[in-house]
This record gives C-alpha cells, structure tokens and sequence, in this order.
C-alpha cells in the first residue's frame, strides 16, 4: 500500500496526499511475529473489533475511537477569534490538571497548531503498520508540563508549510475524518479538536462520524463575532452535540505599556450570549501583547506562564470543563443504559 490516506467518492477512491514516496521514506515499526512492534514505543493500536475503547459518546451511532475517551470540539462560527489559542491553552490547563491530552488540527486549509506548539517546519509523524494497515504516531509536545505529553496531529505535519490545500470540500471532510481516526492516539482522557470556522463540511462530517462528548464556543465580544458564535451553538444543538459554554476571548485590551484597559471589541457580549442560551461562560481572556508572543514562540501562555492571569484562568476553565463533561456523562449513563460513559 502505496499512499496512506484516501477519500471515498463515488468515482471510486482518489488519492488526497499526493506524497507517496515521501511517505515510504518515513520510518515504519516493524511487527513482531505476535503484531506488537519490536521498538520500545506503545503498545500498536488494537484491531477496532477486540481493543473495546470507550468515549462520552453523544453523537448517536458514531463508532467509538480506540484510546480515546472524551472528545471535545473547538468551534468559533467565525474566524480570527482565537480559537486555536484557547484551544491550545486548554489543552496545556487539562494537561497541568493531570489528564492525558491530544490536539487534533482540524482546521486541513490552515493549520496553524504545530507553530503554536514549537513544532520544527518539516517535522513528519512516525507510521506504525499494523496487519497491512498503516497510522500515525502523534507528535509529542511540551513533554516537560505534565505527566504525559500532549499528542498532536495536524496537516502541517504531511505537507510543506507553504503549500496550499487546494481541495473540495469532501475531499477535506474525508482528510479530517481520516487523520482522527488512522492516528494512534494512547490513552487519552481528552481529545480537544481545534475546529475551522464556520458550520460547512468539516463541521458536519465530524458531528456526524466521530463520537463527541461536546463542545466548547469561542466568541470575542463583538457583535459581528457573536452573529456567528450563535450559529455555532444552534449546529451542535441539531446534532445533538452538548455545548459546555462559551469563551470570551479578547474581552478587554490590556495597554502592555500602562497597564490600561479598553473594551476594543465591545464589553461583555459572551457572556450575555451565554445567558441567551442559558450556557455557562466559562471564562474572559483579555487582548494582551504578551499571549500573542508567547503563541508565536510555540510557548502558549499555560505553559510559559501557567501562574500568570490568563494562565489561571485557563486552569479554572479546564477544571471547569472537566467537571460539568463529567456531571453530563453521568447523567448520560443513568439516562441511557447502552450508552459507554466516563465521570
């Protein structure tokens, strides 16, 4: 098997990595005669029907994802919001909390999450081959933060930085669908998935075929944000995806000079978004200079200052997260005896 990932059309399987020989020239775990790899890595992911893996799953017949047990999806309805640098702030607080945790970058035209984790350009993932079929190893990163590092896996990561994906929307859907599932994720307590923007193809392959556990939104408190933020919310309510709250992100505008603060984008929208909606708001980040830095240098802000403000109130939100996903999956597990959930 020459290439790695494919998309399902009806004209037949067509080919969305065009990078064969790149591909064969990345190392591959050789399996011992029993299946398991002969390197000192993981145990290889199992066969889906013997490994039994369970996941808060709220998306109906959604197949559970081996080594995962709660996904959470990133979602903003609009871009430039700061999606991507709450989702990997929450990441490195559930992570500072102890949880085992993993990043998808779902965002496949824009991957922007191996930057913001200090992932060298032209890092590749390891392929482990497992019975004929082939899956990535996450790339770990700031293995020092925590007990266990983060596992992330993004585009960036098979392609070169300047190359634009230039795919319809299926083909997209198929790659997003593909590197979730064909990644060997190991023993995740979280999955954070760093959504696009919008509410198009992506978002409606991921709600459909991977099991979610919910959503978090993030809104700045702009109007023009919160039109989108709303849409967002109404999304996973159709497909029955629990939302857990809202992030306000860029609240307010911290002068890094004097210390001043200034409503840029208007004063309290998320939270009264949230009210609307009868969410929680679970939490405000303020626009300061300092977390764009520290995002640009591949050290979010979690991790470079985890006592700093914006570090705490990342951790109050990762516990906050924590707590009301498991209150949800419990009251899942009472409410439907068939459905696997973790507190």
């Amino acid at each position: 098997m020459r290439t790695l990932l494919t998309v399902s059309l009806p004209d037949g399987d067509v080919p969305i990595l065009n990078f064969s020989q790149a591909i064969e020239a990345l190392p591959v775990a050789d399996r011992s005669p029993k299946g398991g790899p002969q390197t000192g890595h993981a145990p290889l992911i199992q066969p889906r029907d013997a490994s039994k893996p369970s996941t808060a799953a709220s998306s109906g017949q959604s197949a559970a994802l081996p080594g995962v047990r709660n996904i959470i999806a990133v979602a903003s309805g609009k871009g430039g919001v700061g999606k991507s640098t709450s989702s990997v702030n929450l990441a490195l607080a559930l992570q500072a909390e102890g949880a085992r945790v993993g990043i998808v970058d779902a965002d496949i035209y824009g991957p922007s999450m191996g930057m913001m984790c200090g992932v060298a350009e032209g890092t590749r993932p390891e392929i482990i081959d497992f019975d004929g079929t082939r899956f990535f190893q996450p790339i770990d990163v700031f293995a020092d933060a925590g007990a266990a590092p983060i596992q992330l896996m993004s585009m960036a990561f098979l392609v070169n930085d300047k190359t634009p994906m230039v795919w319809r929307g299926p083909m997209v859907s198929g790659a997003l669908l593909q590197l979730i599932t064909q990644t060997h994720w190991q023993g995740l307590d979280y999955l954070i998935v760093d959504l696009p923007p919008g509410t198009g193809d992506i978002q409606l392959t991921l709600s459909q075929k991977v099991p979610l556990s919910a959503a978090v939104i993030v809104t700045t408190p702009q109007d023009i944000a919160l039109l989108d933020a709303r849409k967002a919310v109404s999304m996973f309510e159709k497909v029955d995806v629990p939302v857990l709250g809202v992030i306000e992100n860029m609240s307010v505008h911290i002068c890094s000079n004097c210390g001043h603060r200034e409503h840029l984008f208007g004063s309290e929208g998320g939270a009264r978004m949230a009210e609307e909606y009868g969410l929680p708001l679970l939490g405000q980040i303020p626009l300061h200079l300092t977390i764009r830095e520290q995002t640009d240098r591949g050290r979010p802000t979690v991790y470079a200052e985890p006592e700093s403000e914006v570090g705490l109130i990342y951790r109050d939100m990762a516990r906050n997260v924590s707590a009301r996903l498991a209150i949800r999956c419990a009251h899942a597990k009472n409410a439907a005896p068939g459905l696997i959930a973790h507190d």
